[in-house]
């Protein structure tokens, strides 16, 4: 099923099924509340201990409990959907991410929508351009984090790797430092970090949330890895400006 046929599928029946996986964390909630303000049918993946987050949705979405990298819950969670929203999480130092993306890759079903969340240092290719600030940043935390074993910033790399190198209709969306607050609408998008549309390195998180689901149904971004900023900050303003 093309992206076309995915609207027209919405249009006529009202009624995407749309897999979140990661439901229950900041960035997974806002996602399920835009899919819902779309009419989606929502299926959410969390942990078990975490269920309780969603109770907001209660009687509105369908919840499996599990590991967003366990392969049985994602298998059940994805069955008949026309999209999934995943949000990478480098968490531990076990293969989190990569077991994650893997997961949703070998068992969404085939043409499905995939998007996948993750941040700026994630390059597709290499040409991006990093500030001095987040090249230090990524030196320093990067190692500490493994070191304390909270995170694996290197797992997050080879998810993404993977979602690259399949055949999959996906979209990886690289988010920018993020802050909440009220929406503030749809963030701009560049191809490339260093882009100066995107000097300002900050985005809603809601708004982030915000350009997850509407990728599901955005043929231009159809294997594309999007960096994104705030469509209100300067840099986004100016770039508008001489548009």
């Amino acid at each position: 099923m093309d992206t076309r046929q995915t609207q027209e599928k919405a249009d006529d029946q009202g009624r995407l099924k749309v897999c979140i996986v990661g439901a229950s964390g900041k960035l997974g909630r806002y996602m399920v509340q835009h899919a819902l303000d779309r009419g989606y049918e929502v299926v959410g993946v969390c942990r078990e201990q975490s269920v309780g987050k969603l109770a907001d949705f209660a009687e509105r979405i369908t919840v499996v409990a599990g590991a967003t990298d366990d392969r049985e819950a994602i298998g059940r969670a994805v069955a008949g959907c026309d999209g999934v929203l995943t949000v990478l999480a480098p968490w531990g130092v076990h293969g989190y991410s990569t077991g994650t993306a893997q997961a949703v890759l070998d068992h969404a079903p085939a043409g499905a929508r995939l998007v996948f969340s993750c941040g700026w240092h994630i390059t597709r290719d290499g040409k991006d351009v990093y500030s001095l600030k987040l090249r230090a940043f990524l030196k320093i935390f990067g190692p500490l984090a493994r070191l304390i074993r909270v995170g694996d910033i290197d797992d997050q790399v080879e998810a993404c790797r993977r979602v690259f190198a399949s055949d999959t209709r996906w979209t990886v969306v690289r988010g920018s430092n993020l802050e909440e607050g009220t929406s503030q609408g749809l963030p701009v998008w560049s191809r490339r970090v260093g882009d100066p549309v995107l000097a300002d390195n900050l985005t809603r998180r809601i708004d982030f949330a915000l350009f997850m689901v509407e990728a599901l149904t955005d043929d231009e971004l159809i294997r594309e890895a999007p960096a994104i900023v705030g469509c209100q900050t300067s840099s986004a303003r100016r770039h508008a400006a001489v548009a």
